[in-house]
């Protein structure tokens, strides 16, 4: 049975991306600097846009008398869980408050009570799945048009999290001390694990990036022969390699990417 070895550090998949390219037979006039800015632009194209390059978390935050007078959430200066990565969020997709009314077991409820029927219909065969399918379906309805979800703006360059309306001064919804669960995506750090690097799609596309450089290094000596009689043509590396990234582009929206959410209504 055969098998390669898989690249699990930064280090071998530089060594891939050149190898790629025909080092050491051909020399890749290439800055080590150089590589490293083309390997953060693939990774933060694969953090991005492919599925696998984010990853869906969930946190609470405890709203504090200086979130309310400043009318939002600053993650960088805000002491919350995910302080310490707050340059890794790449989305909020929403924001769910937890108090009393969300949390409430009250055996006086509405849902509460609604629920316990339900539960007790299906135990006596009275009810089935698709009854409590439709009663869940109802009270959900009746929670958005009544209590509705806070809107929310995350302004990524800022890492900041505005809640419109519900902690807007002193008259908002949100008051100190309560608590919100922020649902959120988050890059995903290669260096954790390490099989960030071998994905094939970020192998290609960061080899293109590389190529692209490559000839960009070489286009100011086009036309100049070599002993030997070799010719540099920078040009032609860049149009390959821009072909390369095109393509490589495409197979993202086609293969890689996470398909949008619809919404139905």
């Amino acid at each position: 049975m055969s098998s390669y070895t898989r690249i699990r550090n930064r280090t071998d998949f530089i060594d891939y991306c050149l190898r790629r390219l025909g080092h050491p037979v051909i020399e890749i006039n290439v800055d080590d600097e150089q590589i490293e800015d083309r390997i953060n632009d693939a990774l933060q194209l694969f953090n991005e846009y492919v599925a696998e390059g984010s990853f869906r978390s969930y946190f609470s935050v405890t709203i504090t008398q200086d979130m309310i007078t400043r009318g939002l959430i600053d993650f960088d200066l805000d002491a919350t869980p995910v302080q310490p990565f707050a340059d890794s969020i790449l989305s909020i997709v929403r924001v769910l408050p937890i108090d009393d009314s969300t949390s409430s077991v009250n055996f006086f409820d509405v849902k509460y009570q609604m629920r316990l029927n339900d539960l007790w219909d299906l135990q006596t065969g009275i009810g089935d799945l698709a009854y409590y399918e439709q009663m869940q379906q109802y009270l959900t309805t009746i929670d958005m048009k009544l209590t509705g979800h806070p809107q929310i703006q995350f302004n990524r360059n800022g890492n900041t999290l505005n809640i419109w309306g519900d902690i807007a001064g002193s008259k908002g919804d949100l008051q100190a001390g309560d608590v919100i669960m922020i649902e959120a995506y988050f890059a995903s750090d290669p260096n954790n694990t390490g099989k960030i690097y071998d994905n094939m799609f970020l192998k290609e596309y960061a080899t293109a990036l590389i190529k692209e450089q490559w000839g960009q290094n070489l286009i100011k000596f086009e036309g100049m022969q070599l002993p030997g009689g070799v010719q540099l043509n920078g040009r032609q590396i860049i149009e390959d390699a821009r072909q390369e990234i095109e393509t490589t582009r495409q197979r993202i929206y086609n293969e890689y990417d996470t398909p949008p959410d619809f919404f139905v209504g």
